[in-house]
């Protein structure tokens, strides 16, 4: 599953169907592509996890740095410009997160 929202928590796109073991690129590429399908407005970015790419559209976090909330929380501070961008990725996906948790 493939799952959009807003920072309000409110789903904009949802594409079932594809197996759990699929790349989330290849399902990425595939809601792209269909007609009517997700859409990036003009000069937004959604986040996304480290399992996509960065590309027009879609920020992912920085790799090989600290990412999860709970490394922060813990009292450590960001050591570098792209822990710093990872702590404010992770605390902004989180909305993510809350949504499907909402689900369940």
């Amino acid at each position: 599953m493939l799952g959009v929202c807003t920072p309000d928590m409110q789903f904009v796109f949802v594409l079932l169907g594809w197996e759990g073991s699929v790349a989330d690129g290849r399902v990425l590429r595939d809601a792209l592509r269909r007609r009517n399908g997700l859409k990036v407005p003009n000069g937004c970015y959604y986040l996304v996890d480290a399992g996509y790419t960065n590309c027009e559209g879609f920020l992912a976090p920085f790799r090989g740095q600290r990412y999860h909330l709970n490394e922060w929380r813990q009292g450590h501070e960001p050591s570098s410009p792209e822990e710093f961008f990872n702590m404010k990725h992770a605390a902004a996906r989180n909305v993510i997160e809350r949504c499907f948790g909402l689900l369940k």
